[in-house]
């Protein structure tokens, strides 16, 4: 038992805190804003810079991260279990003025978390044929934002792996079944008779069935293959290097050029770090008193092929002149 004067001070300094904590916040604290951020990724550095993009872009428009904004960031790392805690974490004890969100799958948790908090999305592909809005121009409702590409956008992807290699007759389209890639398989099932090729499609859902589907794909005669990204870049070192050891022609779709890095024959996708620049200003809108409804689907204005022609030389490939002037990038 505490001394009686340790005691009183003890009894003391405990009023005191609770004093503190039932005092009206400054009148800076009380009208700062709260945005909370849910990102479908590990905080690598490239998924970091990112967000420091947004962050710099917000700061443009006089938002203070610690003044007059208090901005809570959760990485879930494509961990579903993670993704419902986080979106329960931030809807229901963070309590949010907006969301911002990034990829489909976080979309429709928070979706499903709340009708009335505003969302900001990003890498979205086709938000109106996933459900997310009734149509682009107005969204109603509480959600709006930066879409990556309709999904017809795989047909782009067929067509530039047939031209990378034109022997094939046929592509295997490996997709992550957590995610809508069903409806890019579609689009490359439009795409493949005008390009004379058959197609194989190739659900997987863990590192080992990545593994597999490639050992089965390999058998195959003239064979190219198809990955979308999403939760499969975070397994690129071992999709690009089990690729380069069955010497199989493939394209990387997506946004996150992590393939690429770590030597990808090609990628096609939209720029991403445009939607980091461009998401600050819905932001600020709404934070300003637009309803999310009102700000109509932003789709992408800046598309980048890039082509490792090393990698290109390792698979006896030489690339055609016309691919390598369509290129925005080629790493030698």
């Amino acid at each position: 038992m505490k001394p009686p004067r340790r005691q009183f001070l003890h009894l003391a300094a405990r009023a005191a805190r609770l004093r503190s904590a039932a005092r009206p916040l400054a009148a800076g604290a009380q009208g700062r804003k709260r945005l909370g951020v849910l990102m479908g990724k590990v905080a690598t550095e490239r998924w970091q810079s990112l967000l420091t993009i947004f962050r710099q872009e917000m700061g443009k428009r006089g938002w203070i991260e610690g003044e007059n904004l208090e901005t809570q960031v959760r990485w879930n790392a494509a961990d579903p279990t993670l993704t419902q805690a986080y979106a329960t974490d931030l809807v229901g004890l963070f309590k949010p003025d907006v969301l911002l969100s990034e990829s489909s799958v976080i979309l429709a948790t928070l979706q499903r978390a709340t009708s009335t908090i505003p969302i900001v999305f990003l890498s979205v592909s086709d938000p109106v044929e996933q459900g997310f809005v009734p149509n682009l121009p107005h969204p109603g409702g509480n959600i709006t934002g930066f879409a990556n590409a309709e999904f017809s956008i795989a047909g782009k992807w067929a067509d530039l792996i047939k031209q990378m290699a034109p022997s094939i007759t046929r592509v295997a389209y490996i997709f992550d079944t957590e995610v809508p890639n069903r409806l890019f398989l579609r689009a490359i099932e439009a795409a493949a008779p005008s390009l004379g090729i058959g197609v194989v499609a190739e659900p997987v859902r863990s590192t080992a069935e990545i593994e597999t589907a490639l050992a089965r794909v390999v058998r195959e005669p003239n064979i190219g293959v198809i990955f979308s990204g999403g939760r499969l870049s975070l397994r690129a070192k071992l999709i690009v290097e089990t690729v380069a050891r069955y010497r199989l022609p493939a394209i990387y779709g997506g946004v996150d050029e992590i393939f690429m890095a770590e030597g990808g024959l090609m990628q096609y996708g939209n720029d991403i770090s445009e939607q980091y620049r461009l998401a600050p200003f819905y932001v600020d809108r709404i934070l300003k008193g637009t309803k999310p409804g009102d700000l109509p689907v932003h789709l992408p204005t800046k598309f980048k092929l890039t082509i490792n022609r090393k990698t290109a030389t390792a698979l006896g490939i030489e690339v055609p002149l016309g691919l390598l002037l369509a290129a925005d990038e080629v790493i030698e």
